[in-house]
């Protein structure tokens, strides 16, 4: 098991990258908590919001009603997610390419927690009258590279990167360099939490979130409207496409080597 060579004592690589994760998830938690206007809430929903819900709109948490009470089979979809993910890390070790072993597991990873639990937890909440809606909102069928971010994937991170990013800079050099600021943002947070505990495959996570942002200004011009890359069909395929081309710089070879399988290697041997 890789440790990290500058760190004293010998801290396996996954657990740097998993307090990374956790350190910059607190303080972007404690910020969007700060800077919400629903201080009347009370204690116990303060406390859920900051210990017991990943998303990051503290107003609609605080403050806001659901809309409506999540469905039997809004549930029966969620649990089914979350066994889906349980049964893709369970399935990983079974492979003996490590890459192939290591995106088994992250595709688990992503289906337990985004996808299932944070959606069990969505729906708990709108159960009792909360705003939580979830956090994943059918991203393979996003038809536009601007619609898969702004509204179908990780709404938290999205909510957050408005707030934060976009609007600051909409106001003083207008939409396109708030678009690719806000990408650029998601590029650093990446690479701090990806490329840097992993130490290597740098750069990756930032040419991967440049790459989509050119690609939502492109199918806003002209051109790109005229090609329909924006919408339907071809909209879909080119949204699609780009993330299954471009979606290993984001997670590049030394993150699945150095990272992931020693992580579930090491999980595997506290199991059994």
């Amino acid at each position: 098991m890789e440790t990290v060579p500058w760190l004293p004592g010998e801290v396996p690589r996954w657990a740097f990258m998993w307090a990374i994760a956790v350190a910059m998830f607190a303080i972007l938690k404690w910020l969007s908590f700060r800077w919400a206007k629903g201080t009347e809430a009370s204690s116990p929903r303060k406390a859920a919001y900051l210990f017991l819900w990943p998303g990051m709109d503290a107003d609609a948490f605080l403050r806001g009603v659901a809309k409506k009470a999540p469905t039997a089979s809004e549930w029966t979809a969620a649990a089914l997610k979350t066994a889906l993910g349980i049964g893709l890390l369970l399935a990983s070790r079974a492979f003996d390419p490590p890459m192939v072993r290591g995106w088994i597991a992250m595709v688990g990873i992503i289906f337990l927690l985004h996808f299932g639990s944070f959606h069990l937890l969505s729906c708990f909440w709108r159960s009792r009258g909360i705003n939580a809606v979830p956090l994943m909102n059918r991203p393979m069928a996003a038809t536009s590279v601007s619609a898969f971010w702004g509204k179908h994937w990780n709404i938290a991170f999205r909510d957050l990167t408005h707030r934060m990013v976009f609007k600051p800079v909409l106001r003083r050099w207008g939409s396109a360099a708030a678009l690719m600021s806000g990408f650029l943002f998601s590029g650093v947070i990446h690479e701090l939490a990806i490329t840097v505990p992993a130490g290597g495959g740098y750069g990756g996570p930032m040419i991967f979130f440049t790459l989509q942002g050119l690609a939502a200004l492109a199918e806003r011009t002209k051109p790109g409207k005229r090609l329909g890359l924006g919408k339907g069909a071809r909209g879909w395929t080119f949204t699609q496409g780009l993330l299954l081309l471009t979606v290993a710089l984001l997670f590049p070879p030394p993150f699945v080597l150095r990272i992931i399988n020693p992580f579930f290697d090491y999980l595997h041997e506290l199991a059994f």
